[in-house]
């Protein structure tokens, strides 16, 4: 694996990519190309530096995931082999290696699909205040980080980059995407998220909270899309560490948001520099997790 960290790419030969946080999407006939870059971002602002092996580790459990969740719900993945790519791609096969999937084209459905086994977040802070998380009433007396009595589906609306998402109720979702592909979408996000769950708890992994995204294809079918169960769009907590009634250590940018609220960090751009510590120790977080769920040592 190379340590060269890709902060953003511009491929010659290709249209210019629309930039997500931490993904480069390029059009390539009537397919996508997917490429995970190294960016992170905390607190909806993107970092200045990029972690090592980031994007790899997010294509490959992704990918991971996606094959094992095909026999609920149809995903978008047709290829992470560079050699299978259209020829367009071919002269940048070694910086697409690894990184990068290539993927149908969908109408993007405008709801965040969240699901929650554990109280966390901002989860967490709506229940303080009302008793309840996204509308769903939850039993009186839970503490932080308690499992909950089943996994709740809390959609969340679609925000722009640079702007928050905001927690919706199950209705208000409906009125938005239509009841149909709502319906849908939460019997698809529920069994995901109950078969990946019980997966990742024999490997010593609690996955407390997870967000996916849909589409609908050609045919108007409902299809899984983006990214799936990774470090970057779910929580993941060690079993070995975990403890009900406080925050948990998670496999991902704990110690870059730590490093954040260290500083006062105000969570608006501009984006202070990291430590170079933080930035290893958070590299090394992505490849555990990898490692631990897929088994696949990347370094």
């Amino acid at each position: 694996m190379t340590n060269k960290i890709i902060l953003e790419t511009n491929f010659s030969g290709l249209p210019s990519p629309k930039r997500g946080k931490v993904r480069d999407i390029y059009e390539v006939d009537d397919k996508l190309l997917i490429v995970s870059t190294d960016r992170l971002s905390a607190f909806d602002v993107i970092m200045n530096q990029g972690i090592p092996e980031k994007g790899i580790v997010l294509n490959t459990i992704s990918s991971f995931w996606f094959k094992m969740t095909e026999d609920i719900i149809p995903n978008h993945l047709i290829s992470t082999n560079v050699d299978e790519f259209p020829s367009i791609c071919k002269p940048h096969k070694e910086s697409l290696r690894g990184r990068s999937m290539l993927v149908k084209k969908t109408k993007v459905v405008p709801i965040e699909a969240i699901v929650r086994g554990y109280l966390s977040g901002s989860g967490w802070n709506e229940y303080l205040k009302t008793g309840e998380v996204c509308g769903i009433n939850l039993p009186k007396g839970l503490v932080e980080s308690e499992k909950l009595p089943e996994p709740i589906f809390t959609p969340s609306t679609k925000a722009e980059l640079g702007t928050h998402d905001e927690n919706i109720s199950f209705e208000k979702a409906k009125e938005i995407a239509g009841a149909d592909v709502i319906e849908k979408m939460k019997s698809a996000v529920i069994q995901i998220f109950n078969k990946c769950s019980k997966f990742a708890l024999q490997k010593g992994i609690i996955i407390a909270d997870t967000k996916m995204e849909f589409g609908l294809d050609e045919e108007n079918n409902l299809i899984l899309i983006d990214e799936l169960l990774t470090p970057d769009s779910s929580r993941f907590w060690q079993t070995s560490t975990y403890e009900k009634g406080k925050s948990q250590e998670s496999f991902d940018k704990q110690f870059v948001r730590d490093f954040l609220l260290s500083i006062k960090f105000n969570k608006q751009p501009p984006a202070p520099d990291l430590p170079e510590n933080v930035i290893q120790m958070t590299s090394e977080k992505y490849l555990q997790a990898v490692k631990i769920l897929t088994g696949i040592e990347l370094k």
